[in-house]
């Protein structure tokens, strides 16, 4: 990224430092508060407002004097935002950020962008048609080691590649579950929410292993197929894996919150002659191929707000446009129509009470042995793994617009006309949490 004196002084949204509104500043919300005060210091945006229901403090705002208020439309239109940052809880993205779309408003919309794939394209319709830039907050694909490693496949680096695995076993306690009334659920007051492993916090591994294979948009999804379950008492899973088949072959991704010795994810690229390991959250990755001894790079990022800068002032390639994540959305959706997730037996997992979090002995093995073999838990022999489902195919339901509104037809009616009223009364309200970890 150029230094801030280099870049034009007057952009198509106004000058530069480009007002930034953001909704949602708890939780994970606090590192979007930072990232924006960094690039308010290099003069690339302004922090024009803040969108909560209850105002951030002195503590919190750390001595800084900024424009609050519950009502995000109405913060936009007194602050003249050029840029939403929206990182509020998951089934309100999709109200919000076409809020912002209809001013005219640019956006960076956290992951999940959306609960399911017909919100999702009613969003990235309405954005499109708002003609408004969205980028979709998944800072992994801002990693230089993703194009880096889409080059050393195409060259033939490893070989065929035969498939792609990822992993990612974490820990989270039992009042991470507690943290918001939407947490842990696929469900709240029948509006979709899906806050599952694989769908929010190791959701990046799930986005990063389909861009390594070259298959990010709905269209490029021919076959789901997905294992959820649960040692936690929530809704929604924190043990689980999928498998996604594509034209470009196979990814498997397995997750757990529940792991004995939580580790960085990753993402592995098995090839004929050849292996690539990327852990994403540290842009490092490790290359192992035949005749060669092991390679272990690290690279840098570009950070996403950044990029969405850049876009805007000098035409930068936006890295995260919503329609890159059309794949994931697929996968979003395949879980939330996939049965409710099926709870451990008692004696498949143990609580750690100095820890105040369940683990599931051996699961960080099997989450191991699944990135490494493309297999699925139950596949691997888990005796608490119900059989995997039978692969749905979902070709017949991305390509062409009639399909999608089919789609989005055939939607839970009762779920949509609870989300219309919801969204009635609250359209322009935010709560005080996040929907990232």
């Amino acid at each position: 990224m150029r230094p801030a004196e280099e870049f034009p002084s007057s952009t198509p949204t106004g000058k530069l430092p480009l007002p930034v509104v953001l909704a949602g500043a708890r939780g994970h919300g606090r590192w979007h508060l930072e990232n924006i005060r960094r690039l308010q210091d290099e003069g690339l945006v302004r922090l024009a407002g803040i969108c909560e229901l209850t105002p951030l403090d002195a503590e919190e705002l750390n001595g800084h004097t900024v424009e609050q208020s519950a009502d995000f439309g109405a913060l936009l239109d007194s602050t003249g935002a050029a840029i939403a940052v929206i990182c509020t809880p998951i089934p309100t993205h999709t109200d919000l950020a076409l809020i912002a779309a209809g001013k005219g408003v640019h956006l960076l919309l956290e992951k999940p962008p959306a609960p399911s794939y017909a919100e999702f394209r009613r969003m990235a319709d309405g954005v499109a048609a708002a003609g408004v830039v969205c980028q979709i907050g998944f800072q992994s694909l801002g990693s230089h080691a993703v194009p880096a490693i889409r080059k050393l496949i195409a060259q033939g680096a490893i070989g065929q590649v035969a498939g792609i695995g990822g992993a990612g076993a974490w820990a989270r306690d039992e009042a991470y579950y507690r943290r918001a009334p939407w947490a842990g659920k696929r469900r709240l007051n029948g509006v979709d929410v899906i806050d599952g492993a694989l769908t929010n916090p190791l959701a990046h591994a799930v986005a990063t292993a389909l861009a390594l294979n070259g298959s990010t948009r709905a269209e490029d999804v021919t076959a789901i197929e997905t294992e959820l379950l649960r040692a936690n008492d929530i809704e929604s899973d924190d043990t689980s894996c999928v498998r996604i088949t594509t034209p470009r072959g196979r990814v498997t991704v397995a997750a757990t919150l529940c792991a004995e010795r939580p580790g960085e994810p990753y993402v592995l690229v098995h090839g004929s002659s050849g292996r690539i390991t990327f852990w994403y959250k540290q842009d490092r990755v490790l290359v192992q191929r035949s005749g060669h001894g092991p390679e272990e790079i690290e690279y840098g990022r570009t950070d996403l707000l950044e990029n969405l800068v850049a876009h805007l002032t000098e035409g930068a390639e936006l890295l995260v446009a919503p329609d890159a994540t059309g794949a994931f959305m697929k996968v979003v959706e395949a879980i939330r129509q996939a049965p409710d997730p099926l709870a451990l037996p008692a004696d498949a997992w143990a609580l750690l009470p100095e820890e105040s979090r369940r683990v599931v002995p051996g699961i960080d093995g099997l989450v191991a042995a699944a990135a490494d073999t493309l297999a699925l838990y139950s596949e691997l022999g888990a005796s608490w793994a119900r059989p995997h489902q039978t692969p749905n195919d979902v070709r017949s339901d991305v390509p062409d617009k009639t399909a999608d509104k089919t789609a989005d037809k055939t939607a839970d009616k009762t779920a949509d006309k609870t989300a219309d009223k919801t969204a009635d009364k609250t359209a322009n309200k935010v709560g005080s949490e996040v929907s990232t970890p």
